[in-house]
């Protein structure tokens, strides 16, 4: 089998994968931080998958991964602040096998930056709080936007709806209550 793109050589990864390394299932809330953890505190908190993505911008494999076909109502959090950064309202399928989204919660919760990586020109996305490598930027999306951030489970919490408040996002709830935008 001849492999022609980082994708393909992803997938046919994929195909090999014998198990998912779980995310730390740990439903304990935890504070928002205003910063980017410490080494030792990111060594501590997260798996090792979670800090090779956020950490060394790593891509764990599609089909394989958390929340890439999780359609629960919820808000999606950067796994080593907490800063909000998508909702499941914005979550659409679209094949890849990492979990899309077609924009962000807010314009200023990510931070994209060209990456020529791997022989190809992407726009990844990081972040701005604690610096993490998400996934990357594809202008191959549904509307309203057209857009595809292409992200990794790794880099992700995910908060259903029913526990917002238990979480320290009670404000974020009014966005599952109004029509989509």
């Amino acid at each position: 089998m001849t492999i022609r793109t980082p994708i393909a050589a992803l997938i046919a990864l994929a195909a090999c994968a014998p198990h998912v390394e779980p995310a730390r299932r740990d439903d304990t809330p935890r504070p928002i931080r205003s910063a980017k953890p410490s080494e030792a505190e990111l060594h501590k908190e997260l798996t090792p998958v979670q800090y090779n993505v956020t950490q060394r911008s790593d891509t764990e494999v599609p089909f394989h991964n958390e929340y890439w076909d999780n359609h629960a109502a919820g808000l999606y959090v950067d796994i080593t602040t907490g800063q909000p950064l998508f909702t499941s309202r914005e979550k659409f399928d679209s094949g890849t096998g990492w979990p899309s989204f077609y924009r962000p919660i807010a314009a200023d919760a990510v931070v994209e930056r060209r990456d020529a990586s791997l022989g190809m020109d992407r726009v990844e996305v990081r972040s701005r709080i604690g610096d993490a490598h998400l996934g990357h930027l594809f202008d191959d999306g549904p509307r309203p936007t057209g857009l595809r951030y292409c992200i990794n489970s790794a880099s992700l919490r995910f908060i259903p709806v029913d526990q917002l408040a238990a979480h320290g996002y009670a404000k974020y709830r009014e966005l599952f209550d109004r029509p989509a935008r």
